[in-house]
Formats: structure tokens, C-alpha cells, sequence
């Protein structure tokens, strides 16, 4: 009982008397001052709710003071307002130790007028103070949040604040270097009027740094973009605003040819993403850049074939191999090219190559040897299979290179065999074969220029068949006419719309017809040797000019003739 009456008169003596009238004093000071800023339209709604709490905050701080807990904040404006609290008895304190010698040094001259201005003084001069600590403390809440910046704004539309004029400028200059250098010309300079800049307080969390405003602006201006940009052997494909977006696109075109057994998927072409400015118009849906990667950038090239033209010959100018032409040629026969024949040299060139590298396990064929015997019952040239070989088999394991799906290369890691091959044994004839006898290869008839090819056509003649089944060739009145093959002449003589036609049987599922001739030197059921003389051409049956028709069939059927001929 005897320590809590000595709490109790501590807590009652004069020096906390004082503290605590002041600290007293500072809510309702705090309290008007709020009133009044809350009045001011120009201060902030945030800074005003701000403000008006600080009364009850205080309220609580000088209840635990009086209850001796010591009161704590992790806020910046209430530690120092605590600090400034506690320094408040120590200066409470001191001054009335002056206060208290002043009043005994006057109080012989003043008497009671001493002591009323001492009793003003001692309640006036904290209510100063704590006064000026409230306003250092509002001006430092309100420069924690605001700020001075500059608002940059283009064609009437706010774009971003910075810091200062200077650093606007700055940026507004780096987008005039980066259009110029990027169209070549100057589109846009700093001092555009457009451009401007004003000057105000803003809450710090507004601001934004100089690069942020370089893409920004850029984007208002809308002659330059940032992003991100494809090249493929330095040509600009397109350009996307998206990071990361032209990766996925890649690697979902590699994904279309990976398989389980895919050891490596690269580009043949050299293929970067640049990261920066560009031209707005090269920034496209990535859509659309997808299907410009899987498109061609140039139509197929071809060659039509004159006289005097080898495959070799083509190929070679072309700067090509033959097996490279035979390979985008798949329907020719590289002996038997002709006139007018229309011969790919190049394909569609794609924009990008895919190169795939497989491991694969297969079960391969192995090629069985052949051996022949000579057979004097058979012709020169024919033979007869005696024993059948059979193909052995192997157990391979093979790296195979495609390009664009397609096979270029197979290397062989492993070879084992499974089953071996069997020999076949043929029977080879030693017979002289007579002229008469076909060879299986067709010569031209006679040497001309093509009017008409195979298949459909629309000649205006009466008469005439739409679908042709051969091919016309325009010589002068009386050039000889040869057989292409040996065989049996089946017809020789007048046939309708054919005219003078000779029919020739080859003897191996193969007929030549050779029709509108002047004359015929054979007959039917006499035998021909390949080159011979069998008729002159002419005009006869339904014909626009002399010319020969020079048809084929097999098994019965017209067949294009151009794909026989050597």
C-alpha cells in the first residue's frame, strides 16, 4: 500500500502535471487543425482521414503513459511523436527549474502579476510546440506519398510521369534516334508539338522510370514498336510484341517431326530472335507469321526440253546431279526424254528447312546373288529363271537424315544377319534373235515438231476427237515413216478419221499405230525390224496439215507416247 500511495504521488507531481496538460492540449489543437484541413479541398481525401485518426491515436498513447506502459508503433510518424513525448518531461522539467528561480529572483518586484504570467507561459509554450511537431510530422506523411513529377502527354492523351522535365525529354529524344534509325527517315522528332510536358504533385506509386516511358510513348506515336523480331539468314520474317512468343512458334514446328525415335531437330537455315525496335507494320498476328514458316518463298522453276538436250546436260547447267533432278522429277525416265518435255529444276523453296535425325531399328532384305548358264533354245537377250533366289534378312540399326520429311541419308551403326540369301540360277539365250524381234524400247518415227500432245484438246477441226490418244508430228508431204520396234504389221491400209494407217504388234503386250499417210510400203502380217521404212506421211482422214500420228498401247490401253520414246 505504502509503494502504490508514492506511484500515486509521483504520478501527480507538478513536472507530470505539466506533461500531461500538454499532452492533453495536443488532441484538441490536432482535433481543430483537422477541422480545418478537411475544409480544404486542395489537401487530399487520404491525407484528411489520415489526419483525423491522429487525435484517438494520441488519446491511446497518453493512457498507456499514465498507466507507466510504454506505449510503441512500428509507424514512423508515431515513433517520432513518441520521441518528441518522451523528450517532453526532460524539457518540462528544466524549464520550470528557470521558470521556478526567475519567479523567486521577481517576485519581489512583480508579486501576483509574476506569478499569472508564469502560470500563462507554463500552459502556452507546450501547446506551441506540440503544434509545430504536428505540422513537421503532416508535411512528412504527405511527402511520403507524393511527390513532384512531370506528366508527359501526346495528342492530348497522358502517357507517363516522370521524375522530371529532363528525363522526358531525354526519352522523347531517344524515340526520335530509334525512328530514324529504324524507317531511315525522320517521322517523329522531340519538339513535335504534339509533345507535352506538365509539371504537378503525384502519388509516388504513378511514376514510372525512363525506359517504361521510351515504349510507351512509342506505342502512342505508333510508328515504332518494341518487340520481338524473326530472321531467318538475315531477312525480317515478322515481329510479335510477345517475349518468349517466337520460341514456342519454333519449337512447335520442330515438334510436328519428332517422333520416339528422334535423336536431334534443328533448322537449316540460320534462324535468330532479335529483341528491340521495328517498323509497326512488321508486327503481325502469330497466326499469320506461322503460316508464312510454313509456306514457300518462290514458285517452282522448270525447263522445257529442246533439241539436242540430255538429262545429263540439264542437270549439269542447272548446277545439279542427275540422281538430284531424277529426284524432284519422279515420273520421267531419264532415258527417254523428248522434245517439249517440261522438267523441274527446283521446287518451292520453303522459308525454313527442317533436318531430323532418327535411330531406327528395322528388319532389312539382303540382295541374293544371280548366275547364269548359256541356253542355246533361247534368244539373245531373253533368259529363264532355273532356281528362284530368295532374300536374306538382317537385323539394322541406322541413323536416317530427313530434310523437310523428306530421306537424304541413312548411315548404318549395326548390320546383323538374320537369314542368309539364297543364289538365284538363270538360264541365258544364245540364240540370234531376228531383226523382226522387238528390244522393248521405242525410236522416234520420223523428226518433227509437236502440234498435239496426249490427252485433251480442242482443235475446231469437224471431226477431230477431243481426247487425243497420241501425238502429232509436223514433217513435210512424203517423209518416210519408221517403225519404232520390231513386230508383226496386224493392219495396213484405209481406217476412217485415220486415213492410210499401219498397225504394228511388238509382241510383248505393246502396238504402234502410225496414221494419215500418203502411202504405205508394208502389208499386213509382214514382219518389221525397228527403223525400217513403212509408210511416207501425208494428210489423209480427218487432218489439219500433214503430219504423223504416232500412238501406243499396252495391254489394249493408249498410253502417252512421250514417256516411251528415246
Amino acid at each position: 500500500m505504502a509503494q502504490g500511495k508514492r506511484s500515486q504521488k509521483v504520478n501527480r507531481s507538478p513536472r507530470f502535471s505539466f506533461v500531461g496538460k500538454a499532452l492533453n492540449a495536443v488532441p484538441v489543437r490536432l482535433r481543430s487543425l483537422c477541422s480545418a484541413l478537411g475544409g480544404l479541398k486542395a489537401v487530399p481525401g487520404i491525407l484528411v482521414r489520415r489526419l483525423q485518426r491522429i487525435p484517438s491515436r494520441f488519446r491511446s498513447i497518453l493512457k498507456e503513459s499514465r498507466e507507466r506502459n510504454f506505449p510503441e508503433s512500428n509507424r514512423i510518424l508515431i515513433q517520432l511523436l513518441l520521441l518528441l513525448g518522451g523528450l517532453v518531461p526532460m524539457w518540462a522539467s528544466l524549464l520550470h527549474e528557470k521558470l521556478h528561480t526567475l519567479r523567486r529572483a521577481h517576485n519581489r518586484v512583480a508579486g501576483k502579476r509574476e506569478a499569472r504570467w508564469h502560470f500563462h507561459l507554463k500552459k502556452i509554450k507546450p501547446l506551441y510546440f506540440a503544434g509545430g511537431a504536428v505540422a513537421l510530422a503532416a508535411i512528412a506523411v504527405f511527402f511520403s506519398f507524393y511527390t513532384l513529377g512531370t506528366t508527359v502527354s501526346y495528342n492530348g492523351t497522358d502517357i507517363d510521369t516522370v521524375s522530371s522535365r529532363r528525363v522526358a525529354k531525354r526519352a522523347a529524344e531517344n524515340i526520335e534516334a530509334i525512328t530514324v534509325e529504324t524507317l531511315g527517315e525522320h517521322c517523329f522528332t522531340a519538339e513535335d508539338s504534339s509533345l507535352h510536358y506538365s509539371a504537378a504533385f503525384v502519388r509516388r506509386s504513378e511514376m514510372t522510370d525512363k525506359s517504361q516511358l521510351e515504349q510507351d510513348l512509342a506505342d502512342e506515336v505508333g510508328l515504332v514498336t518494341y518487340g520481338y523480331s524473326l530472321y531467318i539468314n538475315d531477312e525480317l520474317i515478322g515481329s510479335t510484341e510477345y517475349e518468349g512468343a517466337l520460341d514456342d512458334l519454333l519449337e512447335q514446328l520442330k515438334q510436328i517431326y519428332v517422333s520416339e525415335d528422334t535423336l536431334s531437330v534443328d533448322f537449316v537455315e540460320n534462324v535468330r530472335i532479335a529483341e528491340g525496335y521495328v517498323p509497326t507494320e512488321s508486327v503481325m498476328n502469330l497466326g499469320h507469321l506461322a503460316e508464312i514458316l510454313n509456306s514457300t518463298k518462290e514458285g517452282e522453276i522448270t525447263y522445257t526440253v529442246v533439241k539436242g538436250d540430255t538429262w545429263g546436260k540439264i542437270a549439269n547447267e542447272n548446277g545439279m546431279s542427275s540422281a538430284e533432278l531424277e529426284k524432284i522429277n519422279t515420273g520421267y525416265d531419264i532415258n527417254r526424254i523428248h522434245i517439249g518435255d517440261v522438267i523441274t529444276i527446283s521446287n518451292a523453296v520453303p522459308y525454313l528447312t527442317v533436318v531430323v535425325t532418327e535411330r531406327q531399328n528395322y528388319i532389312d532384305s539382303i540382295d541374293y546373288d544371280i548366275t547364269y548358264e548359256d541356253d542355246a533354245n533361247l534368244y539373245q537377250g531373253d533368259y529363264r529363271v532355273i532356281t528362284k533366289g530368295v532374300y536374306g534378312s538382317a537385323d539394322v540399326v541406322a541413323d536416317v537424315t530427313y530434310v523437310n520429311g523428306v530421306e537424304t541419308e541413312r548411315s548404318i551403326l549395326s548390320s546383323v544377319t538374320l537369314s542368309a540369301p539364297v543364289t538365284e540360277h538363270r538360264a541365258k539365250g544364245t540364240k540370234p534373235r531376228p531383226t523382226w524381234m522387238p528390244t522393248g524400247n521405242f525410236r522416234w518415227p520420223t523428226s518433227g515438231r509437236i502440234t498435239s500432245y496426249f490427252g485433251y484438246r480442242n482443235t475446231g477441226i469437224r471431226g477431230a476427237s477431243s481426247n487425243h490418244k497420241g501425238i502429232d508430228i509436223a514433217v513435210s508431204y512424203g517423209t518416210p515413216i519408221y517403225a519404232a520396234d520390231g513386230g508383226t504389221v496386224t493392219f495396213s491400209g484405209y481406217k476412217g478419221a485415220m486415213g492410210y494407217v499401219v498397225i504394228i504388234d511388238h509382241g510383248n503386250g505393246y502396238c504402234t499405230y502410225y496414221e494419215h499417210n500418203s502411202s504405205l510400203l508394208v502389208s499386213s502380217g509382214s514382219h518389221v525390224y525397228k527403223g525400217q521404212q513403212i509408210a511416207k506421211a501425208g494428210r489423209s482422214g480427218v487432218a489439219s496439215g500433214v503430219h504423223c500420228h504416232f500412238g501406243i498401247t499396252w495391254n489394249g490401253s493408249y498410253v502417252n507416247p512421250l514417256k516411251y520414246l528415246q
